[in-house]
């Protein structure tokens, strides 16, 4: 992530309060449902965390959490909330701001495809991370015919090549799927074909003002965007396993869990 862009951020971030659809929040609790068994116990960061839906969450499965983001802007906001008992800070997922070998579980969720030189990013999580320890991934799937990829992305990996980005760094990868497209609902599949030809034609709204319309237009009713996500603490969600170097094109969204190999 670089600081050049990082006012667009604040720009394309849904924060609290502001319209999102139903299906949004609960794939953000979806994803930090599936790290919460990997967090446990556990020395965890999470590197653009946003204004930190989720780190109310992570703070009670965790030994110790730190957060971080690009964005001082979202930054901000995320320490109005949790105040003093989070430390959460401004960084560059290029260049993490700790010491090696000191952290069990890293995060990145929605904000690989931000960051310009993403193997740096791997590379860091490999100092970083002490003996077996884990990097956690949530992307959206580029291998859906309807893709739409968001602005200021550079790349966005899909299930055929996250193992490329992490296996030269010494990790071992498992892919995963999360909100399987035959569980969406009709209105969503019958419209499926139209955004392909909104995005083929580059019609797709660039403002998040623009983007809430179209939103209400696919998935009906919007709901308030909370400050923190509400995820029972024994929850537990198992994610389907896919096929690792394949593409994937029965899910909206890649887990990826790559495990440092010593």
């Amino acid at each position: 992530m670089s600081s050049q862009i990082t006012p667009s951020y604040l720009q394309f971030t849904e924060i609290a309060g502001e319209e999102v659809s139903q299906e949004q929040i609960d794939r953000m609790v979806n994803r930090y449902a599936w790290a919460g068994s990997y967090c446990k116990g556990k020395d965890v960061l999470e590197v653009a965390c946003g204004t930190g839906q989720g780190l109310g969450y992570l703070s009670k499965l965790s030994r110790t959490l730190q957060a971080g983001d690009v964005s001082p802007e979202l930054v901000g906001i995320a320490k109005s909330i949790y105040q003093d008992s989070i430390t959460i800070v401004e960084l560059d997922a290029h260049k993490l701001p700790y010491n090696d070998a000191s952290i069990d579980v890293i995060l990145l969720f929605e904000a690989l495809y931000y960051l310009s030189s993403p193997e740096l990013f791997v590379q860091e999580c490999a100092r970083v991370l002490r003996s077996s320890g884990q990097v956690l991934i949530a992307t959206a799937n580029r291998d859906l015919y309807d893709f739409n990829p968001s602005l200021h992305t550079y790349r966005y990996y899909s299930a055929s090549d996250l193992p490329e980005l992490f296996l030269p760094a010494g990790f071992k990868v498992r892919i995963f799927g999360d909100t399987p497209l035959e569980q969406v609902s009709l209105r969503q599949k019958l419209l499926r074909p139209l955004k392909r030809l909104a995005v083929r034609f580059n019609i797709i709204p660039k403002t998040m003002g623009g983007k809430r319309l179209l939103k209400r237009l696919v998935f009906g009713r919007m709901v308030p965007m909370p400050a923190q996500l509400e995820i029972p603490g024994d929850l537990i969600y198992h994610a389907t396993a896919v096929v690792a170097g394949q593409p994937d094109h029965k899910h909206k969204v890649l887990f990826c869990e790559a495990t440092l190999a010593h």
